[in-house]
């Protein structure tokens, strides 16, 4: 069995990678702000073992870095925390959209982010973990929106 090196390591595909046991994922994670349509404003790639809500202060940050004029942003139950708290000190209002128990209802707002997902992950590349480097994968997911945005301006013309 092959075991990788100690720190997270994997000298067969390169760069770090990780494990999640709550959610069964092995290698990377990907957080995505995008608006209302559905195109990204910022994605971050990082390792599986790291929690969501680590994940998402750089993404949030890349996002405010590139669009200053964001105010307001949703997020699912896995965010809830200090990290509401560390937004509003940015000027961000992140509003956590819990689900209800019991039965199955759509959330407003709170699938916009998942059908982006579905829409990147329609290119192979994206379906699985296969990149060597984090800044590859990062490039992929942006090529995957660049390619969706020229088909729709495709479509429109």
């Amino acid at each position: 069995m092959y075991r990788g090196l100690a720190n997270g390591q994997d000298d067969r595909k390169g760069g770090p990678r990780g494990f999640d046991a709550g959610k069964k994922i092995q290698g990377r994670k990907r957080h995505l702000v995008v608006d209302t349509l559905g195109f990204i404003l910022a994605v971050v790639v990082h390792p599986a073992s790291q929690q969501d809500r680590d994940g998402a202060r750089p993404t949030l940050e890349q996002a405010l870095a590139r669009h200053p004029t964001l105010k307001k942003c949703w997020a699912d139950g896995g965010y809830a925390g200090a990290l509401v708290e560390w937004s509003k000190e940015l000027g961000l209002d992140l509003e956590i959209v819990k689900k209800p128990q019991g039965e199955f209802v759509v959330l407003p707002k709170r699938w916009i982010v998942e059908r982006t997902f579905g829409w990147i992950v329609r290119n192979r590349r994206l379906r699985c973990d296969y990149e060597a480097s984090i800044e590859s994968s990062v490039g992929y997911v942006l090529l995957a929106m660049i390619r969706i945005m020229i088909r729709r301006l495709g479509a429109v013309s």
